[in-house]
């Protein structure tokens, strides 16, 4: 494959990770104020770094260095040498913003085009881009990277559902890069306008957002697209943007490029390392990045390795799917919960949808309550909704050890969105 990694065994990926380790911490401590007090209180000096177990020596960076750090944070180039930011799409306190250089923008192009290639795309495939285009990394990333592995790009953004059709039908668009609930959206058109079967797409990748098996499932019945042609793209803002990884044709896991960064997954708790296949949260070292290195950022994204050898072939490690956040944690009753955790169980359960809502309440006693709000299949009968309740609520309290009140809706009853959809819906004081 044209962008494909060129080290052709693991030992040369370490080789080449430790290398680009020493030129990250060693670029950091000259180029960032920031960084070179880090290490200075630390006692950490860039010729300390001799090989890749020294990792554990060096400070975290969090997403508050980054917002106390506003507007150009983790800067360790000149700004003569930057040639744009982008920032995250929080509508909260202080973007994080992160600066780049013109080899921080080609470096991101190769990746995304080396995830396009990973999903079996090629140079002849016409790519509409659904996804949102403006300061954050999401529309610039998939059509960057487009661009570069040189197949046609369609950006339309996301949204306006008319025009997303006419141009799956006249431009004969082949696959559609969006969030999972746009994903969901599209796929409800075309079944409702009877195009499944009658246009050209064939596949989709997702991103900015966890797709459940039960959503992805539903996409595909509905869209006629095969459930093995649905990839998943993980992004971060900080880490160049989407395109750090993907799965390949066999979905065994996400592929993510460690010629460019290193991952850990270290428990959010103790942040020391999680035994190989635990789920621990996301923590990535740059090796290559120049505007706004990574030094040990915690992502709050939580996965876990796959120890396993992809039937492809390929040297690059594999993470499972993202299966929420740290800081997405909800505790009910003094039980930790991860909406992944409800979203698991949905999925497994028969004659349900995929859309689901997470309600938490206080009520008067002190206590309190939760509802699961579910949306049921089409063509479940009404006579089965109670049995669908519990079934739900004898499952969630097996696992988790709580009881939730379930509601089962009629299919479209929830709320959808060509962005990320809300789920958990706190209104405990």
């Amino acid at each position: 494959m044209r962008f494909d990694c060129p080290l052709k065994t693991e030992e040369e990926l370490l080789e080449f990770q430790l290398k680009g380790l020493r030129w990250t911490v060693d670029h950091a401590y000259r180029g960032s104020d920031h960084y070179r007090r880090k290490f200075d209180e630390k006692g950490i000096r860039p010729e300390d770094i001799k090989g890749l177990e020294d990792l554990k020596k060096l400070p975290f960076t969090t997403s508050k260095d980054l917002q106390d750090g506003y507007p150009f944070p983790l800067r360790s180039v000149p700004f003569h040498d930057i040639v744009r930011i982008h920032a995250s799409s929080g509508t909260t306190g202080k973007r994080k913003v992160l600066c780049y250089t013109a080899k921080d923008v080609d470096d991101w192009a190769n990746m995304f085009a080396r995830c396009y290639e990973y999903a079996g795309c090629t140079p002849e495939d016409r790519i509409q881009i659904a996804v949102g285009y403006g300061v954050w990394t999401a529309g610039w990333g998939f059509q960057n990277g487009c661009e570069r592995f040189g197949a046609m790009s369609i950006p339309i953004g996301p949204g306006n559902m008319d025009m997303q059709c006419q141009f799956l039908v006249d431009f004969e668009t082949t696959v559609i890069c969006c969030t999972a609930s746009m994903g969901l959206l599209l796929a409800e058109e075309i079944e409702r306008r009877g195009l499944k079967g009658k246009i050209p797409l064939k596949k989709m990748i997702f991103g900015s957002e966890r797709s459940s098996d039960a959503m992805r499932r539903r996409i595909s019945e509905l869209s006629g697209i095969p459930l093995d042609e649905l990839y998943d793209i993980p992004g971060l803002t900080e880490l160049y943007g989407p395109g750090t990884g993907l799965d390949c044709k066999y979905h065994r896991g996400i592929h993510y490029w460690a010629d460019y960064y290193i991952l850990e997954i270290l428990d959010p708790e103790t942040l020391e390392p999680v035994k190989p296949g635990e789920v621990g949260e996301m923590v990535v070292t740059t090796l290559r990045k120049e505007a706004s290195p990574l030094i040990r950022y915690r992502t709050r994204d939580l996965t876990r390795l796959i120890t396993e050898r992809c039937p492809c072939g390929s040297i690059m490690p594999m993470h499972d799917r993202i299966m929420g956040r740290s800081d997405d944690m909800f505790i009910f009753r003094g039980v930790n919960i991860y909406p992944s955790h409800i979203d698991e169980i949905l999925s497994k359960t028969k004659g349900v949808g995929s859309e689901y809502q997470i309600i938490l309440e206080r009520k008067e006693d002190g206590k309190d309550y939760m509802v699961v709000r579910v949306e049921k299949r089409e063509d479940v009968p009404e006579g089965e909704d109670k049995n669908i309740e519990m079934a739900i609520e004898k499952e969630i309290k097996r696992q988790l050890l709580v009881t939730p009140t379930v509601e089962v809706l009629h299919y479209g009853s929830l709320p959808r969105s060509e962005r990320k959809t809300k789920r958990v819906f706190d209104n405990r004081e």
